[in-house]
């Protein structure tokens, strides 16, 4: 457990490994309760699949100790949380319960819960959109989204959220279960849910400030697409032909062909690496002439054909996008995150310090990918270390890249909470 220090605005955070989930929520609520030391405005609560069948006494025992305040949270095959001593842990595959309480002077909170045949059709206006949310267009909200990963539609979501509420932070995850086929729990206020998306709009005196870490390192040249249907590239050019003159620089080339060329320069290790772990970053901004780590969506690499030496990737492509080729390991999600938190600290700048921290990481990072326990609380915690932290390991995050937010994998995604600074 660990507790923010501000005179306004205050965070608390709690976990427990109890096996017994009475003794669990009893631990968190008094910890959390204890740091906090006044009334709380909102609490997430994030619980171990291992609690699976106990899901439906979650929130009646919570509530019998936190009457009246507004709760969100899903299930999860990790749990991330503080321990007694201000220490980050992730508990990976065993009994763990994680409580955050807030005290948000100033700040509106909304809790809701939708089902996907209650979203707007995308073609709706904003204030359909505001209407469903109860949260006018006005307040200029930000969002924390908990989704169950096959009944949320949670594309649609997003970009209707992104259209509506331009400009607005949305992170998050998809409920896991941990085992294939096993239930994920979805709750929010006094209600369990099985399908659908839960989440809490925050408007008022509140900034939510993202790092999203997609765990990847670029390879090669960028290279804009000249031609691609769907999700199919068909034709790329190296993004500095453009101020060419040369035929040969002009020319467009097959995307296979360019992609084995490529793993032709690389280092042996790499070639090896590129097997099971190549990826495809398109660049998110079309104006930015020097792209950066961050500047890049991470999409999955889904195949390949010869006969026309196209690629298909994980996402739609269009003609006048730029990609780069990406590749990860354990060693490279390391650096990712790093960077990227050191970016957050350097732009920090004279702005109010952060009171609260969420952390949405794939159930393939933890412990599988990096060998040890707790690495990317650990190094957050490193650059961050006041900050009450907590989270669970999810099938899909939630995260924005550039202006616009996307499901990710193989990602850590943080949303880092401070009030708005006086300027």
């Amino acid at each position: 457990m660990v507790e923010s220090t501000t005179d306004s605005m205050r965070w608390a955070s709690a976990l427990s490994t109890r096996p017994s989930l009475e003794a669990a929520i009893a631990e968190v609520v008094t910890q959390a309760k204890d740091l906090l030391q006044r009334p709380a405005d909102l609490g997430f609560v994030f619980i171990s699949s291992a609690f699976a069948s106990e899901y439906s006494r979650l929130l009646p025992l919570l509530q019998d100790q936190l009457p009246d305040v507004p709760l969100i949270g899903c299930s999860g095959g990790g749990i991330v949380g503080m321990t007694s001593r201000g220490k980050a842990l992730e508990v990976e595959g065993e009994p763990a319960l994680s409580l955050t309480l807030a005290s948000l002077p100033g700040v509106k909170v909304t809790t809701f819960h939708l089902e996907a045949e209650e979203l707007p059709d995308l073609d709706s206006s904003p204030d359909a959109w505001a209407e469903l949310l109860g949260v006018p267009l006005a307040d200029q909200p930000h969002f924390v989204l908990l989704a169950d990963p096959f009944s949320a539609k949670i594309n649609d979501l997003l970009q209707g959220l992104d259209y509506a509420y331009a400009g607005a932070s949305k992170v998050g995850g998809l409920a896991s279960s941990g085992a294939i086929g096993g239930n994920s729990g979805l709750f929010c206020d006094d209600r369990l849910h099985r399908e659908g998306t839960v989440g809490v709009a925050l408007s008022g005196n509140l900034v939510l400030e993202t790092i999203v870490a997609q765990g990847c390192r670029p390879i090669g040249e960028v290279y804009w697409v000249t031609e691609g249907e769907r999700n199919i590239l068909l034709g790329l050019q190296e993004q500095d032909c453009l101020d060419e003159n040369s035929s040969a620089c002009a020319t467009q080339r097959l995307p296979l062909e360019v992609l084995r060329d490529l793993i032709q320069t690389l280092s042996e290790d790499d070639r090896e690496l590129a097997q099971h772990s190549l990826f495809v970053g398109v660049a998110q901004s079309e104006f930015k002439q020097d792209l950066e780590q961050g500047d890049f969506l991470i999409r999955n690499l889904l195949g390949v054909d010869p006969r026309v030496g196209a690629i298909a990737i994980g996402d739609r492509i269009r003609p006048g996008q730029r990609i780069q080729f990406h590749l990860r390991d354990a060693a490279t999600s390391a650096d990712d995150l790093e960077v990227l938190l050191q970016r957050y600290q350097k732009d920090a700048g004279a702005r109010s310090s952060p009171v609260g921290a969420l952390m949405f990481s794939c159930l393939g990072r933890g412990e599988a990918l990096y060998g040890e326990p707790n690495f990317d609380s650990q190094l957050f915690r490193e650059y961050l270390d006041n900050i009450p932290l907590s989270g669970f390991f999810c099938n899909g995050e939630i995260g924005p890249v550039g202006n616009s937010t996307f499901l990710h994998g193989y990602t850590s995604v943080f949303g880092i909470c401070r009030e708005k600074s006086e300027e």
